[in-house]
């Protein structure tokens, strides 16, 4: 079964209940608290049922053609300058808009910081690309409110993006703004 990602722009609550009821419920559900929007349209929410593919589908990771690679720099080499929390890993093809972004995962340009690290599973001297982007959208998961993004995730062992009490505010605003 193919995993679904969908991003929609839905201007105010009626249209994110019909959604919500037509195409979805999905388990995760993302949208910007910044204005503009990061990497996002005004007003866009982006769904799926699988965290890693939500996450990847905010920065474009597979248009953008990214990867996971090694940096260019040998952590050993001291007489190189660099942050000491940098990685001896970067995201190639990062995106640009993130490079502005204050986070602990990474710095400009996709270079990946000790943060991540502390995600990985396995052995540090045992890290290839594979565990390091695991390790990377984990740690996204947790830190994407720090970078303007709004997560919904499902609450107290429901199946679905806990979103009734954030919808209950919409609504309300969109009330007070004379919506409906």
């Amino acid at each position: 079964m193919r995993e679904i990602i969908t991003r929609a722009v839905l201007l105010n609550s009626i249209e994110f209940k019909g959604f919500w009821k037509e195409i979805g419920p999905f388990k995760y559900a993302l949208t910007s608290m910044d204005f503009p929007p990061v990497m996002m349209e005004q007003e866009e929410w982006i769904f799926s049922n699988d965290m890693t593919l939500l996450l990847k589908n905010l920065m474009q990771f597979e248009v953008r053609k990214m990867k996971i690679v090694q940096a260019a720099f040998n952590p050993e080499n001291r007489r190189i300058l660099r942050p000491e929390k940098l990685i001896p890993w970067k995201i190639s093809n990062f995106p640009e808009e993130w490079n502005i972004l204050s986070c602990d995962l990474f710095m400009p340009e996709g270079h990946l910081t000790e943060n991540v690290m502390k995600r990985l599973e396995s052995d540090k001297k045992k890290a290839d690309a594979k565990s390091i982007e695991s390790a990377f959208f984990l740690s996204l998961e947790f830190s994407i409110d720090r970078i303007g993004y709004l997560l919904f995730k499902p609450e107290s062992g429901s199946k679905y993006a806990g979103i009734q009490k954030y919808l209950a505010e919409w609504e309300k605003d969109d009330r007070d703004a004379g919506v409906y």
